[in-house]
Formats: C-alpha cells, sequence, structure tokens
C-alpha cells in the first residue's frame, strides 16, 4: 500500500492487515479494529504546507498570522479518515535535534476502555510518524488514527522528542486538545467534534437563534455575516461541578435538572432543596478547565497513563535516534480524580474539560449537560463558562514552552498574552471552548492581564486582549453569536487600599453591553461582622446610581470561603445565630440582602448555590504535595469553625478518613491543626522540623502505638483533610438545612424581579431613592423607585443589622400617600391592614419587605 493510499477500520474481529508486523500485533480477540498509520498523506499535507507558507508570507501582521495558524492546530480528524495535525513548536526550531528525532507518535485502544474504573491495563497499538517543519511549526496530515466520539475513546497522541541536552526522551503536549481523558500529563485524544455537534440535541435552539437574527434589521457590517449577541440574563446562580453534582460529575447536574424538567412539565411540588435551583436565567460553573495534578516526584506509579519501561520510547546509543517500536504496548490507566475548586489551571488544555468532572471520560458529558439546560421546560437557561487565562499554577512550567509564560507571580504564573502566537493560541483555546455551546462567559481577574509596556515605562492593564476574549464568534449549526461577557476586575487589586479604590467599572465602560463584577460580590465582603452593611453604605449608593452593569448579590464562591476567615474577635453580629455556623447561613442566605438585591437594585442577580444550600464551602484541592500542609493549616481552622459543630463533626458520613487517623473527635483535630499553624510559623514551612513539634498532639488509639509521624505522614494527613473537606461541601450532603420558608422566599424573590425587568436598570432619579436610617447598633435600607421615573412603582424596607427597630411607612416616605399592598415579606414576618396604613412595624434583623402602591400621588 503506497504512503498516500488510505485503510479504513476493519470492522471485523479478525485482523485483515496485508502488513506482516502488524498482523503479529492484531489478534482476533481485541474488540476494536487494529489501526493503520505509516506515514504522512503526502497530497494533503503538501496542500497544507503550502497553505501554510501563504499565510507566512502574506502582508498580515504576525498576530493576524498567528491567528490563522491557530486554527490549525492540534488535531482534527474528519469523516474521510484523514487527521490534520499542527504543532507550535518553538523550542524545537533549531537545528540541533535532528528531524529524526521529532516524532508524532500515537496510541490506539486495541480494546475497550473502562472509563469508569479506577485503573485498568489496556493494550494499545503504537505507531510514530515524522512531521514536516515549517518554522516553529510541525504540520502534517495523517490516516488511520481513530477519532473518539460519546462511546468510545480514540487514538492519543503526543510528540516525543530527543533531548540534545541530556538524551532524554522528552513529551510536548497539544495545549489545544478537545479532549484528555487521562489529564493534561497523558496524551491528547484525537476526538470528533463535527460528529458532537451534529450530535447534539439542542440544535433547535441555535436554529431559534439564527432565525431571530434573520428577523433583525440588517445593518451595515462590513461585508462580514451577522452575528448574533446573546443578551444578558435576569439573574443567575453559580455551581462548583463537584459539589453541586449529586455524583460529582457533571453527568450528576444532567441528571438533576432532567428530573426537575420533568418535575416542571408535570406541575409536580418540588422539595425545598430542588427549589433553590429553579427560577434562574443562567448557570455559571465554576471553572472547569484541567487543573493541576498531583505530582510528588515518585515516577511512572502515579502517572495517570504509564508504559511498561519496556515500552517506553528510548535512545539507541549507537545510531542516537529515539526507539518508538511499532506494535503493541500495555497501558496502565488511571482515572483522573482531582478535587479542586477550579481556579487552579495550568492553561494547557484549557479548550478541553477537566476529565475529572467527566464520569464518562467523554466532551459529551458537557454538550447533554448544555442541552439540558437549553431545552428546559420554562425556557432556556443559558450557561456561563468561567474563564481563568489571567494566571497560570507552576505546573504550566512543564506542560507549556518557555514563550507562554512571563514568571512567577503571586498564583504561580504570569502568562505572556503579548507574544503575538501566545495571544492567537489562547484565543483559539477560548474560542474552541466556549463552541461546545456556552452562552457567556465571566472572565477571571482582568486585573491580571497587565504588562510592562517600555514606551510609558509603566505597567499597564491588557485591556485589548480583554476585548478581544468578548469579540470571539462562535458557531454552531446556523448560528453565529458572540457570547455574553462578564469581567471580574478589581484592579489596582492587589495594591494596598484597593477595595476602596476600586471602581469596580473600567472595563464596562469600554465594552458597554458587559457586565462587571461589583463591589457588593467581590472578593472580601463579610457580612457576618457587625455594623457591615452601614460601612458599606457608600458602595450601596454608588450600586444605585450605576450598578445596572454590574454582576451583584452577596454570596460567591470567594465571600463565602472569606467568611469562614473572619475572627470572632472581630466583632460578630450575635443576631445572625448562637453558633458559628447559623451565624454564616444568615449572614450569605439573608432575606435582607436578598431583598435589596432582587427587589430593588439595579444590576444583574447572582447566587451561589452553597450559600443557598446553607452547605460548607471553602478552598480544596488534593492535588498540592508541596504546600498541601501549609493550605490545610491555613484553611482548616476556619473551615471548621464556622461550617461545622462538634456534633455535626461526629456525622458517621462525614470526614471518615481524618477520623481514621485517629482525629474522632472535633477538638482533638482543632489542637492539632493549632499545633500544626503554630509549627508552620516558628519553622518557615520546614517540614521536618515541623514534625517534631506536631507529634506530641497527635491522637493515640486507647492500648494502641503511637503513629509515626514524618513528612510523609503530615502530606497524608493534608491530603486526607483536603478530601475529606471536599466530600463535606457537596451540597445533597446537608439537604435537612434548607429551611422550607426561605427557599421559597428566594423563589419568590426571583420571580418578583422576573416580572419587574425595569429593576435591573440605575435608578431613574426625581423621586427614586435609596435612603439609610442608622443608629450605633441599628442600620435599615428603604427605598422607593419606578419604572423609568413613572408607572409602577416598588418599595424597600430592609433591616439589615442590629438590635430590632420599629418603623411607620408614612415616616419613611412621606411625600407619598398610599394604600400599600405588601408584595413579599421574608419568612416569619406578618404585617397587618392596619400596619400598612400606618401603625408601628417591628422590625428585626434580616427582616424585609417589598411593597407597592395601589394608589399613590406625590405629597405637594
Amino acid at each position: 500500500m503506497s504512503s498516500g493510499a488510505r485503510h479504513p477500520w476493519h470492522p471485523e474481529a479478525a485482523c485483515l492487515c496485508s502488513d506482516p508486523a502488524l498482523q503479529t500485533t492484531c489478534p482476533k480477540a481485541p474488540v476494536l479494529p487494529c489501526p493503520w498509520l505509516r506515514s504522512l498523506e503526502a497530497g494533503p499535507t503538501a496542500e497544507l504546507l503550502a497553505w501554510a507558507a501563504a499565510i507566512e508570507t502574506s502582508d498580515a501582521t504576525t498576530l493576524e498570522k498567528a491567528r490563522q495558524f491557530a486554527t490549525r492546530l492540534g488535531a482534527h480528524w474528519q469523516p474521510d479518515g484523514l487527521t490534520t495535525i499542527g504543532f507550535w513548536t518553538p523550542e524545537l526550531a533549531g537545528d540541533v535535534i535532528q528531524p529524526r528525532n521529532i516524532l508524532l507518535e500515537v496510541f490506539t485502544p486495541l480494546e475497550s476502555i473502562d472509563p469508569r474504573s479506577p485503573e485498568q491495563m489496556v493494550r494499545f497499538h503504537r505507531q510514530a510518524v515524522q512531521l514536516e517543519k515549517q518554522g516553529d511549526y510541525r504540520w502534517g496530515v495523517v490516516s488511520g488514527l481513530r477519532a473518539g466520539d460519546a462511546n468510545t475513546i480514540g487514538s492519543l497522541y503526543w510528540l516525543r522528542y530527543l533531548s540534545p541536552d541530556t538524551n532524554a526522551v522528552r513529551v510536548v503536549g497539544d495545549p489545544l486538545a478537545a479532549s484528555y481523558p487521562f489529564g493534561v500529563y497523558a496524551p491528547a485524544e484525537v476526538y470528533d467534534l463535527e460528529g458532537l455537534q451534529q450530535r447534539r440535541a439542542d440544535r433547535s435552539y441555535y436554529e431559534a437563534m439564527a432565525e431571530e437574527l434573520a428577523a433583525l434589521p440588517l445593518e451595515d457590517h462590513g461585508g462580514a455575516p451577522s452575528v448574533y449577541g446573546i443578551p444578558a440574563p435576569g439573574n443567575i446562580l453559580q455551581l462548583h461541578v463537584r459539589t453541586a453534582s449529586p455524583n460529582g460529575y457533571i453527568s450528576g447536574l444532567t441528571a438533576l435538572f432532567r428530573e426537575l424538567a420533568r418535575k416542571v412539565r408535570a406541575g409536580m411540588p418540588l422539595t425545598p432543596a430542588e427549589t433553590n435551583l429553579v427560577g434562574y436565567d443562567a448557570v455559571q460553573l465554576l471553572p472547569i478547565e484541567p487543573s493541576v495534578e498531583a505530582r510528588a516526584g515518585a515516577g511512572d506509579d502515579e502517572e495517570a497513563f504509564s508504559l511498561r519501561a519496556d515500552d517506553e520510547s528510548s535512545l539507541d546509543p549507537e545510531t542516537e535516534v529515539i526507539l518508538s517500536t511499532p506494535g503493541r504496548v500495555r497501558v496502565r490507566l488511571r482515572r483522573p480524580e482531582m478535587q479542586n475548586w477550579g481556579y487552579d489551571v495550568v492553561i494547557f488544555g484549557s479548550a478541553a474539560t477537566n476529565p475529572a468532572l467527566l464520569e464518562t471520560l467523554r466532551p459529551d458529558e458537557l454538550v447533554e449537560f448544555i442541552t439540558e439546560l437549553h431545552t428546559f421546560p420554562s425556557g432556556p437557561i443559558r450557561l456561563i463558562y468561567d474563564l481563568v487565562y489571567g494566571h497560570a499554577d507552576n505546573q504550566a512550567i512543564d506542560l507549556l514552552n518557555g514563550r507562554y509564560l512571563k514568571g512567577p507571580n503571586m498564583y504561580g504564573q504570569d502568562v505572556n498574552h503579548q507574544n503575538p502566537v501566545v495571544r492567537a493560541i489562547l484565543l483559539e483555546m477560548q474560542r474552541r471552548k466556549v463552541n461546545t455551546g456556552a452562552d457567556g462567559i465571566r472572565i477571571d481577574g482582568g486585573q491580571d492581564f497587565k504588562y510592562f509596556n517600555p514606551l510609558s515605562e509603566r505597567v499597564e492593564y491588557d485591556d485589548p486582549y480583554l476585548m478581544a476574549m468578548g469579540d470571539l464568534v462562535q458557531e454552531i449549526g446556523p448560528a453565529r453569536w458572540r457570547p455574553f461577557v462578564i469581567y471580574e476586575d478589581g484592579r489596582p487589586w492587589p495594591s494596598e487600599g484597593w477595595e476602596e479604590i476600586s471602581t469596580y467599572r473600567d472595563l464596562v465602560e469600554l465594552r458597554s453591553e458587559a457586565y462587571q463584577w461589583g463591589p457588593l460580590i467581590f472578593a472580601h465582603n463579610t457580612p457576618a461582622l457587625q455594623g457591615f452593611w452601614a460601612r458599606k453604605w457608600r458602595r450601596v449608593c454608588e450600586k444605585m446610581q450605576f450598578g445596572s452593569r454590574w454582576v451583584t448579590g452577596c454570596g460567591n464562591h470567594d465571600t463565602l470561603r472569606r467568611g469562614t476567615q473572619v475572627l470572632v474577635s472581630e466583632g460578630i453580629n450575635p443576631r445572625l445565630g448562637s453558633t458559628l455556623p447559623e451565624v454564616l447561613a444568615n449572614a450569605y442566605d439573608n432575606p435582607a440582602i436578598g431583598a435589596l438585591t432582587y427587589g430593588f437594585a439595579p444590576g444583574l442577580p447572582m447566587d451561589f448555590i452553597h450559600c443557598l444550600m446553607r452547605a460548607p464551602w471553602g478552598f480544596f484541592r488534593n492535588t498540592d504535595d508541596r504546600y498541601g500542609v501549609k493550605v490545610v493549616a491555613e484553611e482548616a481552622p476556619g473551615f471548621l469553625d464556622w461550617q461545622f459543630s462538634p456534633e455535626q463533626y461526629r456525622d458517621p458520613g462525614l470526614f471518615q478518613a481524618i477520623k481514621q487517623l485517629g482525629f474522632k473527635e472535633f477538638e482533638t483535630l482543632r489542637r492539632f491543626l493549632a499545633a500544626l499553624g503554630e509549627a508552620i510559623e516558628a519553622t518557615d514551612y520546614d517540614l521536618e522540623r515541623m514534625v517534631a513539634a506536631c507529634q506530641s498532639v497527635v491522637p493515640i488509639e486507647a492500648g494502641g502505638d503511637a503513629p509515626v509521624v514524618d513528612v510523609a505522614w503530615l502530606k497524608a494527613f493534608a491530603r486526607r483533610f483536603m478530601e475529606d473537606m471536599h466530600e463535606a461541601c457537596n451540597i445533597w450532603r446537608h439537604v435537612d438545612r434548607v429551611e422550607p420558608e426561605q427557599a421559597d422566599y428566594n423563589l419568590a424573590l426571583r420571580q418578583f424581579r422576573r416580572a419587574r425587568p425595569w429593576l435591573s436598570e440605575n435608578l431613574a432619579g426625581g423621586d427614586d431613592r435609596l435612603d439609610l436610617l442608622t443608629t450605633p447598633t441599628t442600620t435599615i435600607f428603604y427605598g422607593w423607585r419606578r419604572a423609568g421615573g413613572e408607572g409602577a412603582a416598588v418599595a424597600l424596607v430592609a433591616h439589615m443589622g442590629g438590635e430590632p427597630m420599629a418603623i411607620r411607612l408614612p415616616e419613611l416616605f412621606p411625600d407619598q400617600t398610599a394604600r400599600w399592598s405588601l408584595r413579599l415579606g421574608s419568612p416569619g414576618l406578618k404585617i397587618s391592614d392596619a400596619q400598612l396604613a400606618g401603625a408601628s412595624i417591628p422590625l428585626e434583623d434580616s427582616q424585609a419587605l417589598l411593597l407597592e402602591p395601589l394608589e399613590a400621588t406625590r405629597v405637594p
């Protein structure tokens, strides 16, 4: 068979290969047919190289060229059986490494792979081919690769090359791949993306989008096809997949929303926990990109994709050529089970989904969830991706070539957005990810996108790149759209005094249709403190004046965590509860804050499901071997004190691994954590010296021997605590904490705002106002606003904290003569007709009422 011919996949169990070498590696027993990969397809490869050469010699800018190249990077499988392959390899651009020592290595499964198996040995067929070098790129078109689909894992691939410095065989992965079933340190998977889009069951959603665009008046687009702009949702529910899903995977969320849809269609009652999930226009997932992985330096035993030593590619000492023997190899596969809150990303692989979130290890699992949202019976629910491109964990150094990174920062590494090829690849990475079907994006840490400008000789923000992230056009079926955009940007964070200096408007002033996280939902809000809302009054006033483009509320993944870092000595509001867990729950699932956010204030409300479910939440990751002990010592005390009582800790279903280490009682664990924190400070995080300091507070079982406490034990303790903490954060373990009246009230607030979309706009002036009634011990917010300054009206009275206070409506609204109608009152608040007519209304901490006038005239 010539190199230009294509060999189809055999449907038969018997091997029909004419190549004897392949016959010996493809026995009749395997379930899957054997591959055929001999060399590049000459004609298609020549066409690909000609395309690249034409771009390189064009008059386009370096960035424009790079953006065209980026569209062909990675592996693109076609139904005709050909796969286009492209790698950007500036680290291999010189002539030091011989071309024969840079090979595309492909592993195709010869038997079925069980995606749910924690560990398995699988036979693969391995073959290598040499790609064509053109400048900093390597290109090729090959046949015989198998594309993965909803049910089958396809061919895996990476580049292997010989290091001229160490004579070691190194790996270059594909940062733009659509699938990494075994993590980013394993080969990427060839995937049938075209088939995935054709299989999706929400195509009618995109057809309707295209029809809506076609019905709009034609505008001058400079000859370019029209693009649909996704409108802003009315509210957002923020979810973390692993702790919001009943089974910890995206498939669990799909099943959950499918059951909700069934009940909604049938008009069936919902449980209080289910009530917390409905009434939303959009769902925002915490980052689902691949995160850091456990890398203890223990060798192949820690790898998710591990060949036997005899099967590893190696150097032939006589010929100095990589030995990558074609044929059958056995690979031990381990299912990736990383636990992370999502923000510790490596950038590499961000076009794909973290395999730890996929029960099936198939990208289709994410599309099935999107479909369930888009076809929800009460109306389509949009999906928003939380994108982290402003920083990278230090593991990015191992996975990306040096052009991607600028050097260390407080998170790990700065990303080099100023390199035009890096810039182009990151934008293409984002485009591919969002093209799974997301309607919007939330861009994490806009203040992190900055660089030193040699012309101005100062550090500047890379706002053009942030704008370019919002300009990307997505395409599914007949629909072309630009995602709805939310920026998180607290500049000048982390400069001292940033909370008071930041305007939270820098980016929405550049993109008027975008939204930005406002100051009441940004990182450091702690409403459990006495007098918190009185101190925030200036920011509340800003919100009323120009908050229409702010994402607002009070609870998110970061604020709830900050709440657990509050010291009791700072002055806790005791009226929020009798225990710290009660105080925290009532601070972030608060009727008065909800009434302000949904019933009165402008902007785009967002809720965090852990706040509504009153479930524990914190910063957890089980992938940090170096700083895991330190992170646990910092996070664990607040997490336990603020979110668990000693009685809850005794729950046999919680903290099982830590209890197996002897920490059966809450106080025993607290004493050990206190000693651990002191040891870190005293030894400057010297683990060897910390061991002795912690030995005396490690529990000893009755009649048993003291455990051997060494560095390995400390690291094991930290990992077990993080894994227990992750399990404890799953909201479905805590459904008994959800208060039915509060869940119903929160849903009523969402419905109240949906019926009054004009509330999202800024206060119109005139009679519109929000006032503060405050004493040294009490804070009351009250206000009045009309739709567009006339027409429908809403009045708010909210007790934001402190001692009870009696109010009278005529005294709060003396310029209005009205027969008030109570539209919504917080749980437990009973209002009589006499009180609506002007009698005294006693309000307690966190109580609120939303009113509408039945008849109203302004007093002259």
